[in-house]
């Protein structure tokens, strides 16, 4: 299974989209204030569009064909919250229409610490 995902992976980042091009111009390179992100990146089971590995900070970015995954999303998002990761979601037409709120968006994300991915209940701390 580890392989069909490289390859599906690599097949992915030869065939991005004009939407997924566009946001990567911006952010490949450490462009965005310094942060540094991989595209088609493997996280677990999945394959995440961007990954901000130093915030764990995934950015996914939905087609026309979103409502019809809408619940493979929604547990698919939940999984990977489960790990400690944040998951930002933008509609294509929103980076082709309004790229610097996409990234305005994404840059307070980058400045806003992660919350742990399992709190304690009741708000108690662990004890070091």
């Amino acid at each position: 299974m580890k392989r069909l995902n490289v390859d599906r992976a690599r097949r992915l980042r030869t065939n991005q989209t004009d939407t997924e091009q566009k946001l990567w111009h911006r952010l490949r390179n450490r462009q965005l204030q310094g942060w540094k992100f991989r595209r088609q990146h493997e996280v677990d089971r999945y394959i995440a569009d961007f990954l901000c590995p130093d915030a764990a900070l995934i950015v996914e970015l939905d087609g026309g064909q979103y409502g019809e995954q809408l619940a493979y999303d929604e547990a698919r998002t939940y999984k990977l919250e489960s790990m400690g990761y944040r998951v930002l979601r933008f509609w294509d037409n929103d980076v082709l229409t309004n790229i610097e709120g996409v990234l305005e968006v994404i840059l307070e994300a980058l400045a806003s610490p992660a919350p742990h991915p399992n709190p304690l209940p009741g708000g108690e701390r662990e004890q070091g």
